[in-house]
C-alpha cells in the first residue's frame, strides 16, 4: 500500500496532523510520501514517525521542496501517537494570548453561541501563528471538561506547542476538576501574568 499527501504550502502544524490522518488510514503496511516546502515540516514529520517506530526518510527535491518517506505499520496507524515535538511551530515569547471566560462566544442565543465558540477554536488551529497560551476561566473551563468537539482542537493546539490553562477555582466550582482533559490546572496568579506579558490578548 502507498499513499502521497502534499502538504505544500501548509502552515504549521497541518502537515504533521494531515499525516496521522494519512498514517491511521493504513489498512495494511505500506509507505506514506508527504511532500513539504520546509524544513521544519520535515523535523516534525521525521518525529512523528520515529516516535511510532517507523522508518522514515527524506529527500530534498528542490529549493523549497521536500519529500519524507515513512515505512508505516498498519498496526501501529490505527492509533498513530503524536509526542508533543512533533508539531511545534515557532511561536514569539510573549507572544498572542487567547482568553476564553465563557463557553459561548458573543451575546444572545447560547445554543448559537457555543456553536460559535467551537468555530472560532477550530479556526486558531489553522492560522498561520499559533496562540502561545489559551486561558479558560468561568464557564470557559467547560471547554477544556466537558465538550469533545473543542476538546479535541484544543489538544491539537497544545500539541503544537500552546499552553492550555484552565483556571483551578473554577474547575472546582463546577465540579469538573477530575474532567479535565486537556491542558494544566491554573491560578490567578499565572492568568494575570500570561495576560500582562503577553503582546497581543485576544478575547472573542
Amino acid at each position: 500500500m502507498e499513499r502521497t499527501i502534499d502538504c505544500m504550502g501548509m502552515a504549521c502544524p497541518l502537515p504533521v496532523i494531515n499525516a496521522k490522518k494519512a498514517i491511521e488510514a493504513f489498512t495494511e503496511d505500506g509507505t506514506l510520501y508527504i511532500k513539504v516546502d520546509n524544513e521544519t515540516a520535515v523535523q516534525n514529520l521525521t518525529r512523528l514517525g520515529e516516535h511510532n517506530g517507523f522508518v522514515v526518510s527524506s529527500t530534498r527535491d528542490g529549493e523549497k521542496a521536500f519529500t519524507v518517506t515513512m515505512a508505516v505499520v498498519a498496526g501501529v496507524a490505527k492509533a498513530a501517537a503524536v509526542p508533543a515535538g512533533a508539531l511545534s511551530c515557532q511561536t514569539p515569547a510573549g507572544g498572542k494570548v487567547v482568553v476564553l471566560s465563557a463557553d459561548t462566544m458573543g451575546t444572545g442565543d447560547e445554543k448559537l453561541g457555543k456553536k460559535l465558540m467551537k468555530a472560532f477554536i477550530f479556526a486558531l488551529t489553522s492560522q498561520d501563528e499559533i496562540p502561545a497560551k489559551v486561558i479558560c476561566y468561568n464557564t470557559g473551563a467547560r471547554l477544556t471538561t466537558v465538550d469533545a468537539d473543542t476538546v479535541r482542537d484544543l489538544k491539537i493546539l497544545e500539541a503544537a506547542g500552546t499552553t492550555v490553562m484552565t483556571c483551578g477555582t473554577c474547575l472546582d466550582f463546577y465540579g469538573l476538576k477530575e474532567q479535565l482533559q486537556v491542558g494544566i490546572i491554573s491560578n490567578m496568579y499565572d492568568i494575570v501574568e500570561a495576560q500582562m506579558t503577553a503582546a497581543l490578548v485576544i478575547r472573542p
